[in-house]
């Protein structure tokens, strides 16, 4: 079976559409069916989604790839920062 990656708005609507049967007696695992999901997929996506609106979800994953570019900016600039110490202890 072919997996399918979400956008974080689809994502958001599925989890409406849960809340929506759920509220109308549904069981969890009927409403995971009905938007296609397993019910471990739709606890991970209330666990990071949970209570957000579409604007919002897009905005984490902005802010999470954003910080991802940063962090391996610092690592490289860590890395080179170690080889020029290494680099002048060596001269003397």
């Amino acid at each position: 079976m072919s997996r399918k990656r979400y956008s974080p708005e689809q994502i958001v609507n599925k989890l409406r559409e849960a809340d929506v049967l759920i509220a109308k007696g549904r069981t969890v695992a009927h409403a995971c069916r009905r938007i296609g999901v397993t019910g471990f997929t739709y606890y991970r996506w209330r666990r990071e989604y949970g209570g957000m609106k579409t604007d919002q979800a897009k905005r984490l994953k902005e802010l999470e790839r954003e910080n991802s570019r940063l962090k391996r900016l610092l690592a490289d600039a860590e890395l080179d920062k170690a080889v020029l110490c290494e680099a002048a202890s060596g001269n003397l």
